[in-house]
């Protein structure tokens, strides 16, 4: 798959689609790597985004083996594009564009369909739909030693993969002017069968909860039909985004456009802020029931030090209550700031997310700013009793 950096659109005036954030056409915090984070730390489903990454590599290898073999017809036999003598050649001269596999199938317009099909329709004639032996196949062989799915970890973070694009397989190099292959036509089955065998069969590594029928069609295809074209995977990748789309997706927009923290952030505000309001009111009462004067509660003064005895505590506990109640750290909104994981952070660079976040941060802040007085004049100016 192109690792290349993607053409993002114009800005937009809205949250982004999951299929924007799967086209790469996003930025943080609602990038690709976002929502891999989010899917494997708070939705603990991320075995789903990793079968659709690897059925769109799948997908993109296909393209690009088909890609590789019409440059090589035309280059070692040109007149091929005048005459269109066989069915093959028809096929690879009016496939046009590839299209974005970024989308489910259903989202595709009538040009594009017929593309996918066309290019279906090739590999499954090219195959000759032989038979083939999964207990000898190049993919049950080779699944596991190749680390799974096309990860969308940025420069510095990346997990290493080897790709079925550049790793040490078989090229052909043909005479003449005819350009190398990158991909082989094993790599293909080989990247259908690791697909296979690593989500869909019962009992694999990690194995994805799909309905029934959709597994065995599957199975059937590659193991009893040989095929292994994208056709194969279209129904079980368009269940797996209609699901990512209305069980995940909605929850990693409230986490990333609409606040900025992480669990662990959120609870560890949660907990100071509980100990510092805790402090505050231990310091208010007793200052209240020793009678102390109301600059005394306000801040202790000493020749060396100065202690703001109420008004400390209580900004700092209402701060991080508030901030764990909106899921959203107002001074790191402001900055530009969003935290991915513990104490690791991104730059808002999505800017309709970024302006929502700064109008969010300066409410938390009005909120904050607003409880804090009630709260701290209340116990400043409430009559003292000594006991």
């Amino acid at each position: 798959m192109d690792h290349s950096s993607p053409a993002f659109d114009p800005p937009r005036d809205r949250l982004p689609t999951l299929y924007e954030v799967l086209a790469r056409k996003t930025k943080p915090p609602v990038d690709l790597f976002s929502f891999y984070i989010y899917m494997r730390d708070q939705q603990r489903s991320v075995d789903y985004l990793d079968f659709w990454l690897d059925v769109s590599q799948h997908t993109s290898l296909c393209r690009h083996y088909v890609s590789e073999l019409r440059r090589s017809i035309l280059v070692e036999t040109p007149e091929l594009e005048k005459t269109g003598s066989t069915r093959s050649s028809y096929v690879l001269d009016h496939m046009g564009e590839m299209n974005d596999p970024a989308g489910p199938s259903t989202d595709l317009t009538s040009d594009e369909k017929v593309k996918d099909q066309n290019l279906s329709a090739f590999l499954r004639q090219e195959n000759g739909n032989s038979n083939h032996s999964p207990q000898s196949s190049l993919g049950s062989q080779r699944s596991a030693m190749r680390p799974s799915g096309d990860r969308p970890f940025p420069a510095g973070e990346r997990i290493p993969r080897p790709s079925f694009m550049s790793r040490n397989s078989p090229t052909r190099t043909d005479s003449g002017n005819s350009p190398a292959h990158t991909v082989a036509r094993a790599d293909i089955r080989a990247s259908a069968e690791k697909i296979l065998y690593t989500y869909l069969l019962p009992g694999s590594e990690r194995e994805v909860m799909l309905p029934q029928g959709i597994i065995h069609d599957i199975t059937r295809d590659i193991e009893e039909e040989g095929r292994d074209d994208p056709e194969v995977f279209d129904t079980a990748k368009d269940y797996t985004f209609q699901a990512m789309e209305r069980d995940a997706f909605p929850g990693f927009l409230r986490a990333k456009a609409l606040g900025n923290l992480v669990p662990p952030s959120l609870f560890l505000r949660l907990v100071f802020g509980l100990l510092a309001l805790t402090a505050a009111l231990w310091v208010g009462f007793t200052l209240i029931f020793l009678d102390a004067p109301k600059r005394t509660r306000a801040w202790f003064s000493s020749p060396n030090l100065t202690v703001l005895q109420e008004i400390l505590p209580f900004t700092i506990g209402i701060y991080f209550l508030s901030s764990h109640q909106y899921h959203l750290d107002p001074i790191l909104a402001l900055v530009g700031l969003s935290e991915y994981t513990f104490f690791n952070f991104s730059r808002l660079e999505e800017p309709y997310v970024r302006k929502l976040l700064t109008k969010r941060a300066l409410m938390v802040l009005f909120v904050t700013l607003f409880v804090g007085v009630c709260v701290i004049v209340l116990f400043i100016f409430v009559p003292g009793k000594r006991l």
